[in-house]
């Protein structure tokens, strides 16, 4: 239980991609980590692109980055919405400045283009965003799995076992 005593976020709107919420979710909770799933509305249940349902245990007034170790960013239509709301940006610019571990996945680098945090980091995602994230600064790259710091990111489902195990090792020594 190499996580025991840490505390993640997980940002949850509509259209999140069911596989990309839920498996790292419970990938860093296997660990011993307490994950909160934190969406707009705290009791609201979001439907993902795929029929899952998430509810959302706090909204995002709710929530201090401060108070935990790190966060997960789900893919699907959802970062199109993240990325709208000012509390999501400051959580993520916040855990940055800390380089506290951000997981992000398929089409939530949105989420990290508009938090302003990629100049520079080397990334994957979802290859249909690989314009955005390089004109973001990104240095972008094809593979399953890329680790810059603290910054573990994804392309999709099939890469999400690499993944869990890059985030919960990020989440382990930080």
């Amino acid at each position: 239980m190499r996580l025991t005593g840490k505390r993640v976020i997980a940002l949850v709107d509509e259209e999140f991609e069911d596989l990309e919420l839920w498996y790292p979710i419970y990938r860093v909770r296997e660990e011993g980590a307490e994950v909160h799933l934190v969406g707009p509305e705290k009791g609201k249940k979001y439907i993902g692109k795929y029929g899952v349902p998430a509810e959302a245990e706090y909204s995002f007034e709710e929530i201090d980055a401060k108070d935990y170790d790190g966060i997960l960013v789900p893919g699907g239509w959802a970062p199109d919405k993240l990325r709208r709301y000012g509390k999501v940006l400051e959580m993520v610019k916040e855990l940055h400045a800390a380089k506290k571990p951000i997981g992000q996945i398929c089409h939530a680098g949105w989420v990290l283009i508009s938090a302003k945090i990629l100049q520079g980091v080397t990334v994957t995602s979802t290859p249909g965003i690989r314009d955005d994230m390089e004109n973001a600064g990104a240095i972008w790259k094809d593979e399953a799995v890329v680790v810059d710091g603290h910054i573990i990111s994804a392309r999709r489902p099939p890469d999400l076992p690499p993944y869990g195990k890059a985030f919960v090792d990020a989440l382990a020594k930080a």
